[in-house]
Order: structure tokens, then sequence, then C-alpha cells
């Protein structure tokens, strides 16, 4: 049964599926800790799926029930938990600052990956774990700042928000006041201690979100209660953190209400 407008929502073993309007979907993954979201936008002439969630049930089929069009596949950031259904989807995309974390370059290891796929996860009966693999490919095309990918009446912008990873993007439906935030904003703590995340780098990409004309803000995991505010709010805060020279690794973690940074 396809989904048609925004106040229907629709539950499978795995994915729970929201309409937003009536050509854009939120397909979550809410049994797992990290309640990943992604999102189906559809244009008049193909649909851009932005993140592929874990991988622990088929995406695609999902996505099937929502649009007969075909499916671009564009991952916010090579982790796990963004890019575990691209199997599904060749013609995906990629930041060039992360093609090697889709050719075995990626910094952790599997067995460390599974561990986390698993970790407070409420896996379907007949999942097992043993034959999670870490998504490996060549991406059809390779995405820079500022890039568009046009679904046919519906403009999508890519921009390179490095911070929570060196290739990360968010995108921006410019039509719609639509923001796509992935991993750089969400309502929960932020990740910037890793040493692949560069805390500078994170701010930089604040300023850069904070500053747009944006009507609704949509993450990468868990509440979708979110409204443009947060965004100011959330450079405000690494502003201040940089002022007071707290802004690098090992700082600590920082509480600010309803979010917060573990640098």
């Amino acid at each position: 049964m396809e989904i048609s407008n925004k106040s229907v929502r629709e539950y499978s073993d795995w994915f729970t599926v929201d309409g937003i309007d009536e050509d854009t979907y939120c397909i979550s993954e809410y049994r797992h800790w990290e309640e990943t979201h992604c999102y189906l936008l559809k244009g008049n002439e193909r649909s851009l799926l932005i993140d592929t969630g874990l991988g622990i049930r088929n995406i695609y089929e999902a996505v099937m029930k929502l649009t007969d069009q075909p499916v671009t596949a564009a991952a916010t950031h090579i982790h796990w938990d963004h890019i575990g259904g691209h199997e599904y989807f060749p013609d995906f995309c990629a930041h060039r600052e992360e093609l090697c974390w889709l050719d075995g370059g990626f910094p952790l290891t599997l067995d460390t990956v599974k561990e986390m796929v698993t970790d407070r996860c409420d896996l379907p009966a007949d999942y097992d774990v043993n034959t999670y693999r870490l998504f490996q490919g060549i991406p059809a095309r390779v995405l820079e700042d500022k890039d568009e990918i046009d679904l046919g009446g519906r403009i999508i912008e890519v921009l390179h928000t490095p911070g929570h990873s060196p290739g990360h993007m968010c995108f921006l439906d410019k039509g719609r006041g639509y923001l796509f935030t992935g991993d750089l904003v969400y309502k929960d703590t932020l990740l910037a201690y890793y040493p692949s995340t560069d805390p500078e780098a994170y701010l930089a990409s604040l300023e850069k979100v904070a500053a747009l004309p944006v009507n609704k803000v949509f993450p990468g995991h868990h509440s979708l209660d979110i409204q443009p505010e947060l965004l100011v709010r959330m450079r405000d805060a690494f502003r201040q953190l940089k002022a007071d020279g707290k802004l690098h690794h090992g700082s600590g973690t920082f509480g600010y209400g309803d979010w917060a940074v573990w640098l």
C-alpha cells in the first residue's frame, strides 16, 4: 500500500515511515538506540534518498512502497549507520573527502562496527549480525560544495559541512526551506571527539547552516521536533567554546539543555 500523505504512518518489523509532505518521507529505525532517520525526496522525474540506515533490513523495499521513480542515494557521510543500505542503490553519491572510506580505508574495524550495530538494539529475530559488512563501492557521482541534484522540478543543493566527519554534507531544498542535517545537527550529544572529527570545522559548518533561510530542519537521529532556531543556538555555543579555549579534542562534554557536544 503506497503512502500518499503526511498523516499516514506505516510500520514494518524495522522501519517506521512518516509523511512530511505529499512527496517527502522520513524512514526511521527506532528499534536501534541511534534512531537513524533517512529521507526520501520525490521530484517529477526521480527521487533522492538521503542516507540508507544501518542495513539491518532492506530499505529498498520500504522505498519502493513510496515511489516507482529511479532513486539516487546520497549519504550525508560514510558512517555505517548512514550507508548500510547503499548496496541496493548502485546510483549513489558521496563527497570526495570520504571516498577512501568506501575503498577499505574506514578508520574502525568491522568487529567494532558490529558492536555498535548490536548495542542497545531490538534486532529482528531472524537477523544474524555475523552477516554484517561495511558497504564498499564506487559512487556514480562525486559531490562537492554547492553542487545541485536535479530531481525534476525540485533542486537539492549540496552543502559541504565537515566537522563530524571530513566529507559530511547537508542537503538544502531551497524551494521548501527544508534542511537535512545528518549528524551535524540533532537533539542529543553531538560527537566531535573521534580523531576523524574536527571541532573548528564543525563551528565553520554551523556558521554556514545558521545563516540559511530555513523553514524546517530534519536531523539524522533522534527527535524530529527541531526548529531552525537550534542552528543559531548551536552556532553560538560553539562560538563561546572557541572563545573560552575549549573548542578542541579532549576538552570534555558540554550540555545545553536539549543537546550537548562531546569534544
